[in-house]
């Protein structure tokens, strides 16, 4: 059989590449040292989608296939299959080969592709859920990335929030899922993209870097059902860390715990 090392594509073995485990070693992400990397982002997110018995999943814009590890990794006996697209190559790649070390390739796969051509990857409606950890920055905002791998997983240049959502409208089944992260600063923005692709929002959760009566919500987890009622749950804060320059919170420790806690 194979070693781990010689099962890593051609391409990426001159890469400076490191090996991150999660849940005390049972969960293993092979990153970029010099990219993109995965944050706490993705950990939120895959905590707060809702899995059902036998969910099917696209990830858009996977990127080293972070979301579609922790979903197998906490939800293997009741997701179908996860699958992700990403349009940078190296990233598609390393998140193949991180399905395979981590024993999760019957369950996981991923495809190279842009997703504003997505009708050319999958079937229409052929996913009960749609999950992406989309690109924050607008194109002409912000202090840009100089890494180019970086610089597209962050900023919307290859693909804006309205393409995402409209990927998703075709992708998901009615009455199916896109749940998503979001700067809690655009919030109206997003949620005008998802009602103009009939997926209404269901479930928000404000996310919070700690405790402050003024403090802003950075982020926001979104939950938005296709053909949805229009009545929206809006969940407790969520707090990531006790106080400024504190520890994390009981709530945040949590995600990273392993199954068997």
């Amino acid at each position: 059989m194979p070693t781990i090392e010689k099962m890593l594509p051609e391409e990426l073995k001159n890469k400076n590449i490191s090996p991150d485990s999660l849940f005390e070693g049972q969960l293993t992400c092979h990153q970029f040292k010099q990219g993109y990397r995965f944050s706490i982002d993705a950990v939120l997110l895959a905590h707060f989608l809702q899995i059902k018995k036998g969910a099917t999943v696209l990830d858009i814009g996977c990127g080293c296939g972070i979301i579609g590890l922790l979903l197998c990794y906490r939800h293997h006996l009741s997701l179908h299959f996860v699958k992700g697209l990403e349009i940078q190559t190296e990233l598609a790649q390393l998140a193949t080969y991180n399905a395979l070390v981590n024993g999760f390739e019957k369950s996981m796969g991923i495809t190279c592709g842009d997703l504003k051509k997505i009708s050319s990857f999958f079937e229409p409606e052929s996913f009960s859920d749609v999950v992406c950890n989309p690109p924050f920055y607008r194109d002409s905002s912000g202090r840009k990335n100089q890494n180019s791998q970086e610089r597209i997983a962050r900023h919307q240049i290859s693909a804006t929030i309205g393409d995402i959502v409209s990927a998703t409208a075709y992708a998901v089944k009615n009455r199916g899922k896109l749940t998503l992260i979001y700067p809690a600063c655009y919030l109206t923005d997003l949620m005008s993209a998802m009602r103009a692709a009939r997926l209404e929002p269901k479930r928000l959760q404000l996310v919070y870097s700690y405790p402050s009566q003024i403090q802003e919500a950075a982020l926001a987890l979104v939950e938005a059902r296709k053909n949805g009622g229009n009545e929206l749950s809006v969940l407790s804060p969520f707090y990531i860390y006790e106080r400024k320059n504190g520890k994390y919170t009981t709530e945040m420790e949590r995600l990273y715990q392993p199954n068997n806690h």
